[in-house]
């Protein structure tokens, strides 16, 4: 059985039988992950898996990285400039096959948005494919807006679980969430991106209830620190 704690804004803890994953650790300045006492000091990740160079998505991977040694995944030029930075053990991938690690497999999938830090380029902008050692395959589609080929992670990928963004402005908003999840076709839906600061505020309950009255998936809304488990 893996769980699945939510940890505001993109941030994700997945906790499997034998390994940690992090996803997207934006911690420290995360006023939602503040507020429920949420600390990046209490983490014990094997592997963390990024999708683009934003600062609300990589803010607390280096610091984490060096403490733990965990292995970064990300695409190659956000891996390399973290190696560069002091990561201890990072491994670079682009969209396309997956590749298998001792704590299961990441694929990196398309996203449409941009990937930068500090005026630094870093690389296309990703969703991540995670199929953790017991089995449970999660998307997690990055920031990104609604495109066609989400269908295809629905079709090769098949995964349980979807993490989609609702926060609109930089992402795609709920009404075309509700979209993905027609064409990715998960059990269950994670609504993220959305309510850490006014640009991306959303009523995560009114996605809920369009999401299941128009498909059969289960929309489960997590604040900062709450799980779920498969």
């Amino acid at each position: 059985m893996a769980k699945l704690t939510f940890l505001g804004h993109s941030a994700f803890y997945v906790e499997g039988d034998a390994y940690n994953i992090l996803i997207d650790p934006f911690i420290t300045s995360n006023p939602v992950a503040q507020a429920a006492g949420v600390q990046a000091d209490g983490l014990q990740p094997h592997a963390i898996v990024l999708s683009h160079g934003h600062f609300d998505h990589i803010e607390d991977a280096l610091p984490i990285a060096k403490r733990t040694h965990a292995t970064v995944v990300a695409n190659f030029e956000l891996a390399t400039h973290l190696q560069q930075q002091g990561a201890p053990d990072v491994y670079p991938m682009n969209p396309g096959g997956p590749h298998t690690f001792p704590f299961g497999s990441v694929r990196l999938t398309k996203a449409f948005h941009s990937s930068s830090h500090e005026g630094v380029y870093l690389g296309t902008p990703c969703g991540i494919v995670l199929t953790t050692d017991d089995g449970l395959r999660l998307y997690h589609a990055g920031d990104t807006e609604l495109f066609g080929d989400m269908a295809l992670v629905g079709k090769f990928d098949r995964p349980k679980v979807a993490m989609l963004p609702i926060g609109s402005t930089f992402t795609m908003d709920a009404k075309q969430a509700l979209e993905a999840v027609k064409l990715v076709k998960p059990e269950v839906v994670i609504p993220m991106h959305y309510n850490t600061w006014l640009p991306v505020e959303q009523d995560a309950r009114a996605f809920k209830q369009r999401v299941e009255e128009q498909t059969e998936a289960t929309v489960v809304i997590l604040e900062a620190g709450q799980s779920w488990s498969s």
